[in-house]
């Protein structure tokens, strides 16, 4: 599979998968999760969201310079990916495990979107 169609079938899959979190959080109050826990889950789902529209973008990018196919936009892609996975996925498990372990993944992850928004710039530039 073409990295561009890859890139799009993950961000809908995370997509849906923040929209489901969002859902089953709304209803987490009944389940005991404090609100530290609900702090964390909040911000990893609007990173995730944030994140998921930029691979999205990377994917449709890929799809229109499928010709000019470039290593920038693929790690751009990569990372924004990395990064959700663990920005987003360290704050889910921190909040549902209240394991502090958990986010010590959390800053690599930020470094991760950094690097992804970086990698689209130079493509950005070199386009």
């Amino acid at each position: 599979m073409k990295s561009h169609k890859l890139f799009i079938s993950i961000s809908a899959l995370l997509g849906l998968l923040a929209v489901v979190i969002g859902a089953l959080s709304a209803h987490a109050i009944d389940k005991g999760l404090t609100t530290e826990a609900l702090e964390r889950i909040h911000t990893a789902q609007d990173y995730q969201f944030y994140h998921v529209a930029a691979l999205f973008g990377v994917g449709i990018l890929g799809s229109l310079h499928r010709n000019q196919s470039s290593i920038l936009l693929k790690l751009a892609g990569l990372f924004f990916l990395l990064g959700i996975l663990l920005f987003s996925g360290s704050l889910y498990a921190y909040a549902i495990t209240d394991n502090a372990l958990y986010g010590t993944a959390t800053p690599f992850g930020g470094m991760s979107f950094i690097l992804g928004w970086f990698f689209l710039m130079l493509f950005g530039l070199t386009k």
